[in-house]
Parts: structure tokens; sequence; C-alpha cells
């Protein structure tokens, strides 16, 4: 084992079956590539890059990549760090500056969870629970009762119970421990699943129902699995992204399809990854630039398999480029890659998964929109 590989505790690893009892993981180091518009490689310059380079050489546990450029990580003594474009307090840092080195925001060492959606609103929970969000907030998406954006996170509520959160396109989802689903922002599609198209800058709940246990906004529209392992998506229908088998839109949970093998999670703008307990990835959606990793540029409004593998692990998609890790340690990407976003030291965009480098150490990758991060 190397020294990056450190015991740690209890951070989750890909491959982690929600399911069953969670097991202690490891330290990684994290690595950028694509495009460097703000900084946001977090590499202390503008350089853009088609290969993964270091940042820093802290070990970090968790990263979140925005579709506007800007950038969060989480290191393993619970202090969080942003870097990147700093617009409508998109940073958590107090002000809107750019910044093209890791930041500290605060000085709190109980950072535990971090998701950053479409349009730079961000949203973190604590070791004791609380959600927190900061940066825009024009449809009232950072939950906190009013439109006013953020530079420094501010707590949403007073409930200490919160243990997934999920940032979409201008709206947000949440999942609390004891198994409800939350919903606020934007719902001009019925992304919020309330069973209507008003907007609330409250989390409000979805249904009654205690048994979910998987939540990802995406472009206008919301995923779930329930914990006997179905999936659930409502909002925004066109491009199928829905995955259910046409382009309508739908204001409350719709099931897909009738498997209950579901696992995992992967919500980009318009396409969309879902992983099974049997390790096969499957996608469905936009499909312009083979984000979808089928082999085509063919959409599909049900999910359709990515290839034939089963060891599938961490999916992250944004804007037309993919990737995930497989549990055996390896990173792929695919999709649009003209500033060399899939890390392949091109810029040749594939419509099928390409390993990046030949490591097996890989341990969580994000997209953003024209860059990735990665943990390896």
């Amino acid at each position: 084992m190397s020294i990056r590989q450190m015991f740690l505790g209890s951070i989750v690893k890909p491959g982690f079956n929600p399911l069953a009892a969670q097991t202690p993981t490891f330290l990684y180091n994290l690595f950028s590539f694509g495009q460097n518009a703000n900084g946001c490689l977090g590499l202390g310059n503008l350089t853009t890059y088609s290969s993964p380079k270091q940042v820093g050489s802290l070990y970090w546990t968790a990263i979140a990549a925005a579709n506007n450029n800007s950038s969060f990580g989480l290191k393993n003594d619970g202090t969080l760090w942003s870097w990147g474009n700093g617009a409508n307090g998109a940073l958590g840092l107090g002000n809107t500056t750019d910044y093209s080195s890791p930041k500290q925001i605060g000085a709190l060492t109980t950072w535990s969870k971090i998701n950053s959606g479409e349009e730079q609103s961000t949203f973190a929970i604590k070791t004791d629970g609380t959600l927190w969000s900061w940066g825009k907030n024009s449809n009232g998406q950072l939950g906190l009762g009013d439109t006013t954006a953020r530079s420094s996170p501010v707590q949403i509520g007073a409930l200490t119970a919160w243990l997934n959160v999920s940032c979409g396109t201008y709206h947000a989802s949440a999942i609390k421990t004891d198994g409800t689903i939350w919903t606020w922002g934007a719902n001009s599609s019925g992304q919020l699943g309330l069973g209507n198209t008003t907007a609330y800058s409250s989390p409000k709940q979805v249904g009654s129902l205690t048994t979910w246990l998987k939540i990802a906004s995406g472009g206008y529209a919301t995923y779930a699995i329930k914990n006997d392992g179905t999936f659930w998506s409502w909002g925004r229908g066109a491009g199928g992204r829905l995955g259910l088998g046409n382009i309508t839109n739908y204001s409350s949970p719709k099931q897909v399809g009738a498997l209950t093998n579901w696992l995992t999670i992967g919500a980009g703008n318009y396409s969309i990854f879902v992983t099974k307990t049997d390790g096969t990835l499957w996608a469905f959606g936009s499909n312009g630039s083979g984000q979808l990793g089928t082999g085509n540029i063919t959409a599909y409004s049900s999910p359709k398999q990515v290839g034939a593998l089963t060891n599938w692990a961490s999916p992250s998609s944004r804007r037309s480029t993919s990737g995930a890790v497989k549990t055996d340690g390896t990173l792929w990407t695919w999709g649009e890659n003209g500033v060399g976003q899939l890390g392949l030291s091109n810029t040749t965009s594939y419509s099928s998964p390409k390993q990046v480098g030949t490591s097996t150490t890989w341990s969580a990758v994000s997209i953003g929109g024209y860059y990735t991060l990665a943990l390896g």
C-alpha cells in the first residue's frame, strides 16, 4: 500500500454498496485536466492540460467540479477548499474573486460532503448533519427562503438530519436520515416532484415516503433510488432525460422500468448514468457528442447498457463529457474532448469509454463544464 492510501476511517469508497454496511477507505491525491478557465484546475495558472496534473501535495477525500468553472474539495482534516470562478460568490470565500489555487473556506474542520451544480450554486453537509449553501440564488435554489446570492456558507434551516444533497440547474434536492426527499428552487418542468410547477425557495418534502436512499439533480430533472433498488425520475423529459421511454414532463416521481437492482446515479445536464448492483453501467438522454458511451451519437429515452463490463462505479457527467471509475481503480472518460477534458493527451472526442493512463488507484471523478477533477 502506498503512503497516499493511508487509512482514514469512514469515507465511502467507489464500488461501495449503500445497501450494505459502511466500511473504511483511504486518502487520495487530487488531479485535474482540461480547460483551465478562471483557474478551475487549481494549478496556479490558466493553462489548459489534456492529461492529469496533480493539484498540490495534500490528501483529499471528496471533490466537486461545477458547470461554471468553480471547483471544490474536502481534505482529510475536514476542511473545505475552493478555487476557480468566484462570480456570484460561488467559491464561498466571502467575495467574487477568481482563484487559480485552492483557498480554504472559513476555518472549520467539520465538513463531510460537497456538491456543486450547473449555475454557481453549491451545497455542503457538516459532520453534525447540518446543510449549508452559497453562491447564485436567482430561483431560490439555495433553499434559504429568498433569492439573494450568498458569498459565504449559510445554514439551511436548523435541522441536523441531512444525509445527501445534489444541485441541478437552478434547483436542488436532498435526502434526510429518515429516508425522506426534499426539493427546492426552480420548478418550471416539475423538477421538484411536488405535483406542480411552483418554485419554492425553502425545502419542501416530496410525498410522504421514508424509503429514499440516493438522490441526484440534473438539467431541470431529478433522479432517485429507493432502498428497494427501484429507480425513479421526474421533471423535464426533453431528450429522453427521464429514462421513461418518452419526452414527457412529469411533476411527480415516476418509476424507470421495473427493476430492483439500481445502485448509483450520475446526473449530468441532459445525459444520465446509473449503475446496477451487478456492476453494469447504463445511460440515457442526449448523446450528440457520444457522451452516453454507447459507441454512437444516438439519444436514448430508456436506459441503454454501456458495454458489457460489470465493474463500474462512480459515474459523472456534465455538458457533453462523461467519466467513471471502475472497481479495479481505473479511470475512464468519453464524449466531447475539444479542450482535453478527457485526460487522454489529445483533443479527440470518443463515443466509447477510454482509459485514462494506466493507474489503478483512482477513487472518484467529477466532470465540470469543460474540465475534470479526479482523486487517485
